[in-house]
């Protein structure tokens, strides 16, 4: 009887991947790959007594695009790693490194050195082609036969490309080949054909990819595809924002890892993002998803602080209506932020010790003069409290700057107010962490625009005049 081994030991595990370079003269090579929008190191091998690298490890290579790196100049050249092809050689020569590949051991890189090869016979005619089109701008009949011959190259190279789709449709080469053909847009008639093929594209931007392909995120191509989508394809408004990375999201939630580096680069990206009001997608992403659950990965105080931060930006999105607070005049009045009567208000926080808002208030002063006629007018907002002196008592000093810097700076053009005691907790309810900050309410003290420099006031309001005219 022969008993058969439940492991084979022939079975080989992690990876090896030899490459030999004719005319590299260095010592030592890298192992590289793309992963988002970067590229990493992953090895390093050094040079052996028969001219090999050897790039090698316990645990198997992700499946993706590659690259063997050669220091000190970083000159490079891409090849596959695909699960089942883990152990393989790659043989070549400095200089032409695709034309002179000899690859064993992985019949996914044969297939991709053969389409290399195959689009680098072509290129040379196809570009000289393209430069006699050029010139012959004026000879309608030679152009069109030009054009003619780069048509045929142009349908050579897509004969190509379906074969290899078609014959190998599970294969890294097919995926990548395809990610990277254009999608044909249907021919639109009429006044509006433009936006309709615009629209058109935009929707099937993805067909091509399957967004769903763990290989997909260590590619070269796979970022700027959505990135292109997010930033040129989408109109840059927090709504239309929001459901193009949700799409985005959905789309990559099948491959783990690539949802993971999306959710958290969307997130962080909306998170530094210094146009007015894009904090609204960084609530929309940390609301949907962090608060849901659907970052488990995160560590359980980062997921707090991001919570808690989308929560203290929620009430304070453009659209939603400004939060009311007490505020108090110089003698002694008390007025609500919403018993203020103005067709535009603009909620001013300052401090007096405050450089950026010295530096800022000859900009203040001068809009609030200028448009006090237009119906603006400033809401101004000291945020000096009240202390404690030596004694334990109640110290005014630090609130009297208020009233002092008031008056040094011309600044009785605002209607000017304070919270010693902070009851209001205004600091909290609009985020104050630090000053100036600026906020711009309509007459039902919705915010309109917000965290905005002095300087950008005047821009600003006149846009938001104009359009309230236009809506008389």
């Amino acid at each position: 009887i022969v008993y058969l081994p439940l492991i084979s030991f022939s079975q080989k595990t992690g990876y090896q991947i030899k490459v030999k370079i004719e005319g590299f003269q260095g010592k030592e090579a890298y192992l590289g790959y793309y992963y988002g929008d970067k590229q990493y190191l992953r090895d390093t091998a050094y040079l052996d007594a028969s001219g090999w690298f050897y790039f090698e490890g316990n645990e198997k290579l992700l499946s993706g695009i590659y690259l063997l790196v050669m220091p000190p100049d970083n000159q490079f050249f891409q090849f596959l790693v695909d699960d089942d092809e883990q152990w393989f050689s790659l043989e070549t020569k400095l200089g032409d490194t695709s034309k002179d590949m000899k690859v064993k051991g992985s019949p996914e890189n044969e297939l991709f050195y053969h389409y290399l090869n195959f689009l680098t016979e072509k290129r040379p005619d196809a570009e000289a082609l393209r430069q006699q089109i050029t010139e012959a701008e004026d000879d309608e009949k030679k152009k069109a036969k030009l054009e003619e011959k780069l048509g045929k190259i142009d349908k050579e190279v897509m004969d190509f490309q379906n074969q290899i789709i078609l014959g190998h449709p599970n294969s890294l080469t097919a995926a990548t080949i395809k990610a990277n053909m254009p999608v044909d847009v249907p021919k639109f008639e009429g006044d509006q054909k433009d936006l309709l093929s615009f629209y058109w594209l935009r929707n099937h931007w993805f067909d091509n990819i399957n967004m769903a392909d763990a290989r997909m995120i260590r590619t070269p191509f796979f970022f700027q595809k959505v990135d292109h989508y997010v930033q040129k394809m989408t109109v840059q408004h927090p709504d239309s924002l929001n459901v193009a990375i949700d799409r985005v999201l959905s789309m990559v939630k099948p491959a783990e890892e690539s949802f993971k580096f999306f959710l958290i680069y969307f997130l962080n990206a909306y998170a530094k993002s210094n146009l007015v009001g894009m904090d609204a997608v960084y609530v929309h992403i940390a609301e949907k998803y962090y608060a849901t659950g659907l970052a488990p990965w995160t560590e359980q105080e980062q997921l707090e602080k991001i919570v808690d931060n989308a929560n203290r930006l929620a009430p304070l999105l453009i659209g939603k209506v400004a939060p009311n607070i007490q505020m108090e005049t110089q003698d002694g009045k008390q007025i609500w932020l919403h018993d203020f009567e103005s067709p535009v208000t603009v909620l001013f926080f300052w401090d007096p010790d405050c450089s950026h808002c010295k530096k800022s208030m000859p900009d203040m002063v001068s809009f609030a003069k200028k448009y006090k006629d237009k119906g603006v007018a400033v809401f101004a907002i000291c945020t000096k409290l009240v202390t404690r002196d030596d004694k334990g008592g109640l110290a005014f000093d630090e609130v009297s700057k208020c009233w002092g810097t008031i008056k040094e700076r011309d600044m009785d053009v605002f209607f000017n107010t304070v919270d010693p005691y902070h009851r209001s907790r205004y600091k909290t309810v609009y985020d104050i962490r630090s000053t100036p900050q600026i906020y711009v309410l309509d007459t039902d003290k919705t915010i309109l625009s917000k965290r905005i420099g002095a300087e950008q006031l005047p821009e600003v309001l006149d846009h938001i005049l104009e359009v309230k005219e236009k809506e008389k």
